[in-house]
């Protein structure tokens, strides 16, 4: 599982941030990516494969394989790794293929 190193570095970031995950409040720090914030918070998958539907986390954390995509504040296949977390935020796990309505 993942962790934050020492007290000492976790103090050196920023402070507390409060988002909401699937509908459950997340205490995070200002600075983490939305995808860090998840780790840190147990939250280990973030999307579910489109075809497959099998789960996918944050795999690269730097924007190159896609695998962190999640929904934020309503807008979906937001990358996890490259976008800050920010107070009150709203982040939900993507499940699958779109719905499509014919």
């Amino acid at each position: 599982m993942f962790k934050r190193l020492d007290e000492a570095q976790r103090q050196a970031q920023g402070a507390p941030v409060r988002v909401t995950v699937n509908g459950a409040e997340l205490q995070c720090r200002a600075g983490d990516s939305v995808a860090a914030a998840l780790f840190a918070g147990g939250v280990q998958a973030c999307r579910d494969t489109a075809v497959a539907e099998v789960p996918r986390g944050p795999y690269c954390m730097m924007g190159v394989c896609y695998d962190c995509l999640v929904t934020i504040d309503g807008q979906a296949n937001q990358q996890g790794c490259m976008t800050a977390v920010r107070d009150g935020m709203k982040i939900e796990r993507q499940l699958g293929a779109r719905k499509v309505q014919a």
